[in-house]
């Protein structure tokens, strides 16, 4: 029994230094394991002395033509801030919302990353952030915004070669002069100058605690996404700096009553879609570019705001007509777009309806048919049969149903007769149409149809504008431009536009002709609700089942398209264009 009693104990210790050794392997290979991973991260880290370096995205400041700013695109910085050159409460309300240890760690801070991860695991998702400035340094110089374990890891390794690189304060001011602050603004300087119109080395403590407070959320926190919201989170950082003996109550009190920059009241309004189309076309003037540019443009701020506002109030004031979208664009006679309005929402739909939305013109496009016949030899007061027609088992229609006989051209052009224009469409030739439709500034494709004549192709508000233009300025050939003048920060000059030789496409007779035409269509036709106490002249459009409704017309120096209808195509309910687009218009020109 004492024999196999000892052989019993024998066997349980060899059991369990079997075990440990199993778990002395387990662990040296995890170790291993671990370590090798370590190595890869460190290995695939990218190169420090090009990351220091990287080239950023250029910004592109686009101005109208009184000189205040319409919209900036890519990365706007601004000079090098060093912390000693800041207020002390600027650093501290940065440090102590961001990273309260940050002068007493060494890149990583176990004990606010510990806080956090309790913190997630009882909310049950991501709810709070560990990361010190040091690893934010290392995350916005190196790395990317990649979710990863190995990017952490790779984090945390640079975060300590930092640490042991530089001081706390190079760190700081590495931080300050690189971090993310909403609205395409890098840095505290770039931020301070964008919303409160001044250095960062003069901000007041509450617009410090504005800062502070967006480094949270940028786009959410920043005073132009909200103001109120902004305030807020202030709000919570002076109660921060009040908490660790940064402020009294009594301080904290007055400070919520200072002062607060806000972004330059001169900045251009509702000129979302215009910027975005020059912004497009900037690369085919100067090409690439590594630096810093401001774009002179032809806008008109006054103009671009009320076509902005007159657009979205009438509509407003007309929901009840399953009218949802309007589109604008205003010439001169050279070809400057002085205003474009691409639709009723550029924070919902960025889509622009002025320039990449292809609709049916309608009879707007019946001046074509009118010119056509003119160079032939036609006159205003010559006769046009107006009566029914079948082409082919087409049998269209005047918009009344009713059928006038003889007419004048000038009658049927001011009446929009359908049938009047189709006939003179066939006895003028189709192509002559097309030919002198293109020469005068419509690019889409138009399709030699019987409908041609009434528009039943489809074109941008801006081809047409350009189109109009031809008439408005004489009979010349116009490219319509935004771009007058593009130079760098320091004033040298990328681009300057050059006056272009005029090049005649109508004869001046045609001009008088139709200009005359187009003026009996706003006096005694279908467009008198866009007179003018001066003189005015264009054309109403109304497509099949009135999804697309027109105004486009021009006075002695202005040319301007107004377009309503619906994203979807749906039919409007009673939206012509002798109605609300020509309404539209007259306000603009007024």
């Amino acid at each position: 029994m004492a024999k196999r009693s000892k052989k019993k104990k024998t066997t349980k210790r060899s059991r369990k230094k079997s075990k440990l050794i199993k778990l002395i392997k387990l662990f040296v290979g995890l170790i291993l394991i671990l370590s090798a991973y370590i190595g890869y991260c460190a290995l695939t880290i990218p190169n420090m002395n090009e990351a220091i370096n990287r080239t950023r995205l250029p910004s592109t400041t686009i101005i109208a033509d009184n000189g205040n700013d319409v919209q900036t695109f890519g990365s706007l910085y601004s000079e090098v801030i060093r912390t000693e050159e800041l207020p002390q409460y600027v650093i501290d309300a940065i440090v102590y919302t961001e990273d309260k240890r940050f002068y007493n760690h060494f890149g990583f801070d176990i004990i606010s990353f510990t806080r956090a991860m309790i913190a997630n695991l009882f909310a049950g998702r991501y709810a709070q952030g560990g990361s010190t400035i040091t690893q934010q340094v290392a995350k916005n110089l190196f790395l990317t915004s990649e979710k990863s374990i190995r990017r952490k890891v790779q984090e945390l390794l640079l975060a300590f070669w930092l640490e042991h690189k530089f001081s706390k304060e190079q760190i700081l001011t590495l931080y300050l002069n690189r971090v993310y602050l909403g609205s395409g603004a890098y840095g505290i300087e770039a931020a301070s100058q964008k919303y409160f119109q001044k250095t960062s080395r003069d901000l007041n403590t509450m617009e410090a605690a504005i800062i502070a407070g967006m480094l949270k959320a940028p786009s959410k926190y920043n005073p132009i996404a909200s103001k109120v919201r902004a305030t807020e989170r202030a709000k919570v950082v002076l109660k921060i700096m009040k908490d660790n003996d940064l402020i009294t109550e009594e301080n904290f009190q007055r400070i919520l009553t200072m002062p607060i920059g806000r972004e330059k009241s001169s900045k251009v309004q509702g000129a979302a879609y215009f910027a975005d189309w020059v912004y497009n076309e900037i690369n085919s003037y100067i090409g690439e570019r590594d630096q810093d540019i401001y774009v002179l443009t032809t806008l008109d701020q006054e103009l671009q705001e009320k076509a902005s506002k007159i657009l979205q109030e009438t509509l407003a004031e007309n929901t009840d007509k399953n009218v949802s979208q309007g589109a604008i664009v205003i010439m001169d006679f050279e070809g400057r777009v002085k205003a474009m309005v691409g639709g009723t929402n550029y924070l919902q739909s960025q889509f622009n309806r002025a320039v990449s939305a292809l609709r049916q013109p309608g009879s707007a496009f019946k001046p074509f048919v009118y010119i056509a016949a003119l160079q032939k030899g036609w006159l205003p007061d010559d006769k046009i049969e107006d009566r029914p027609i079948s082409i082919k088992g087409w049998n269209p229609e005047n918009a009344d149903k009713k059928y006038y006989g003889e007419v004048s051209l000038n009658y049927a052009l001011a009446k929009s007769l359908n049938l009047a224009t189709i006939n003179l469409s066939q006895k003028t030739g189709r192509k002559n149409i097309i030919n002198i439709a293109k020469k005068m500034g419509i690019t889409s494709n138009i399709e030699n149809t019987p409908s041609l004549a009434l528009g039943t192709f489809e074109t941008s508000v801006l081809e047409i504008a350009t189109a109009y233009t031809a008439i408005a300025n004489g009979g010349f050939a116009v490219w319509p431009y935004a771009v007058e003048e593009i130079y760098t920060k320091n004033g040298f000059q990328m681009y300057q536009r050059e006056k272009s030789e005029k090049m005649r496409i109508i004869d001046k007779q045609t001009i008088k002709h139709i200009t005359e035409m187009l003026e009996n269509v706003v006096n005694k036709g279908t467009g008198q609700k866009a007179q003018l106490s001066t003189f005015a002249a264009g054309k109403t459009g109304t497509s099949q089942d009135n999804r697309d409704a027109w105004f486009v017309g021009f006075t002695n120096n202005l040319v301007a398209a107004v377009w309503l209808g619906n994203d979807d195509n749906s039919p409007m309910l009673g939206i012509y264009g002798s109605g609300l687009p020509s309404q539209i218009w007259k306000k603009l020109m007024e």
